[in-house]
This record gives C-alpha cells, structure tokens and sequence, in this order.
C-alpha cells in the first residue's frame, strides 16, 4: 500500500487537505507501526518518492506563508494536514539517519522560520506546536547535519544571503544565533505555564534535546540557560496547581535536566530530599508509565 498511497500524495497539492491527511496518517503509522525491517524498507520507499518529498517541502512553507487565524486556536483541516507533515518529516529525518537511507529529493527549510513558529505562536493549536517541536528535536538531535533529506539554515530563501556568525557564540552554535537559544527557551518556559500534558511533554524533551546540543556546541551556553533563575520560578509554578506531587513526569524531567547540569540555584538539596520522601510513600507499581520512566532517569541522575 506504501506505493499507491505515496504516489498519490505526489499527484496532490497542499490545498487536497481531505485527501492528503489521512493519506500522510497513513505513511506516518506505517513508519512507526511495523518490525524493524519493514521500517527500513518503507523508508526507502518513501524517501526515493521525489513527489511526495516536492509536496511536503509545499505543505511545511504552508506553516509559515498561511495567515494566522482569526478565532481561537482549534485545529483546522489545514492544521492537521500540517501537523501530519511535520510528524512526517521528523520521522523520516529520523530513520533516515538510523537507516543511512538514499535520498532522492532534499527539503530546504528557513531555520528562522521554524523558529519563529514556536518562538511567534500566533495562535497555533496546540498539537501544531508539539508536531513542529518533534521536528525541531530531531534536527537538533542531528546536529543540523543530515543534509541528505532536509537542509536547514538560515534565510534558505532564493537570492538570500547566508548572514556571517556576528560573534564567537554564534559561530559555535551556528546555524543557530545566541539570541534566537535564548528566545526559544523562553518560548519554551511560557508553553510549560499552560499546563496541557501533551505540550508539557514535548516543550521538556525539547528543551532537553536543546540543551544537549547546546552543551556539544558551546558549555558556557549551555550551563548559562540550564541555570535561569526563571527555571525555579517556573518549576513551582508547575507545583502550584491542584497536583503539588514532585511525581509528575514533567516535573521530574525538568529536574533531572537541571541536576544533569549542576544547576544547583535552580534545584537545592531539600527538593532532592522531599523527591525521595515521596518516592518512598508511594506505591511505585500503581505510577503511570510515563511517570516511572521519568523517576528512573532522575534516580540514576542523582
């Protein structure tokens, strides 16, 4: 079904929302859904289809060049194609890598763009800002540099110009620019206050795939942003809600990033000790799934 269905998004354009989503669904769980080496064989079907990349290169500028709507954020038909989209290509750049996969057609992106969709929300839905999240980890998982499927970079525009590293962080971190790290965790820090669980969990992984990077690239940055002392402010903020249990899965990811970096103003010996406490209170086999994994990661941490 991969052929047909794949060859048929080919034929659309980014306008055929009723028939391209389900169809992009479609390939997506495709993807994810199936043993190891069907997974490989279906990528390669997918990346040697230079149609449907040509249409999904159309279907993620669409993020950007559409305006923004007027009403509250709900996800339009036009939204949910462009979140299949981004899942998409985030999956692929994903396996693509894990696969070394041939690439037939490359996707050229305005990382400013990207950016600035999670950074200028403007009313983005909010599955719309976690697909564009899951993207955004995976390039930065890469390091920018799997320039086989998507080259990102910044004013990818034609007749632009590629801006020169303005100083020395810059040039370590490029493509990415000092001021847009810092205006992205920023972002990143306002999405957690909504407290949707959905968004929490991707803006944590995220913010913790940036620091990563960061960390590679440039230590003094990355320590610099793992040490806010916003990240207090906000990591009770997170607490003062009708759930106060250090035992969230956010929250204990939030505070394993923090420890990773020795961010010791950000979290002190006694928010270790009331974390054990409460550990030791619970009954560890009725913890979600979600929460037990995080409280893994943090006890090993510690």
């Amino acid at each position: 079904l991969l052929f047909p269905v794949s060859n048929l998004c080919g034929k659309c354009k980014p306008r055929d929302t009723d028939l391209l989503q389900p169809s992009l669904n479609f390939l997506y769980c495709s993807l994810h859904q199936t043993t190891p080496g069907s997974q490989q064989r279906a990528v390669v079907v997918l990346l040697s289809n230079v149609s449907l990349l040509e249409l999904l290169q159309k279907v993620l500028e669409c993020t950007w060049l559409r305006s923004p709507p007027s009403e509250p954020a709900y996800l339009s038909s036009e939204d949910a194609l462009l979140c299949s989209g981004w899942l998409l290509v985030a999956s692929l750049l994903l396996y693509q890598h894990r696969y070394n996969a041939e690439v037939h057609q490359t996707l050229s992106l305005d990382l400013t763009e990207v950016l600035n969709a999670v950074i200028f929300r403007k009313k983005k839905p909010i599955l719309l800002l976690v697909s564009i999240m899951q993207f955004l980890r995976a390039v930065l998982r890469q390091n920018f540099s799997s320039s086989l499927l998507v080259t990102i970079g910044q004013n990818t525009s034609q007749g632009a110009t590629q801006p020169q590293p303005s100083t020395l962080q810059d040039a370590a971190l490029h493509p990415l620019a000092t001021q847009q790290v810092f205006s992205l965790v920023v972002s990143l820090q306002n999405l957690l206050v909504h407290k949707d669980l959905l968004l929490s969990q991707a803006v944590v992984a995220c913010l913790e795939t940036l620091v990563e990077y960061l960390y590679v690239k440039n230590q003094d940055v990355a320590l610099h942003v793992a040490s806010q002392p916003w990240h207090r402010f906000l990591l009770f903020t997170l607490l003062s809600g009708g759930q106060k249990s250090f035992l969230q899965p956010e929250v204990l990811r939030l505070i394993t990033l923090f420890l990773r970096y020795q961010s010791s103003n950000i979290i002190s010996q006694r928010e270790i000790s009331q974390i054990l406490q409460e550990t030791s209170e619970a009954n560890l086999a009725e913890l979600p799934e979600a929460t037990s994994h995080a409280l893994h990661l943090f006890l090993c941490q510690v």
